[in-house]
């Protein structure tokens, strides 16, 4: 319930905007070819930018068990390339939506998520978004 009323929230306090954010850049990515790996992060990043609580990221490979070609070291490599073109402002973006939150006391919650997704625009491809339950069992099992 609580993370159904914090998604409600965020959504309605500019949640959606850095969702639209994310989800604009990866049509940008997806124009070319050559951009779809980083328009499928996008994607994944920006339906966890719309709904955020209760859910987290996590690294691909933890999920499936596996490694792919986006948590291998051309992840690593499409991360630096995606981080020149796109992630340094969405960044700024998310920074920027978590200074205004944290004006006020009661918007310290967001404020946090808005520097957690900001966080991950430095790095986005090779991950997944799962509820927090799902990565608790995952985190746990690995250990």
């Amino acid at each position: 319930m609580l993370s159904f009323l914090g998604n409600l929230i965020w959504f309605l306090f500019g949640g959606v905007f850095m969702a639209i954010g994310w989800f604009l850049a990866g049509c940008l990515m997806a124009i070319s070819i050559i951009g779809l790996p980083w328009a499928r992060s996008a994607f994944v990043i920006a339906k966890f930018a719309l709904l955020p609580f209760g859910n987290t990221l996590i690294r691909r490979d933890l999920v499936t068990g596996k490694e792919d070609i986006g948590t291998s070291g051309f992840g690593l490599l499409g991360n630096v390339i995606w981080f020149v073109i796109a992630g340094w402002w969405l960044c700024i973006g998310h920074i920027i939506s978590a200074l205004g939150c944290f004006i006020t006391i009661i918007g310290i919650p967001w404020g946090w998520q808005h520097l957690k997704i900001a966080a991950i625009t430095l790095a986005p491809i090779g991950m997944s978004v799962v509820p927090i339950e799902q990565a608790d069992s995952i985190v746990g099992s690995r250990r």
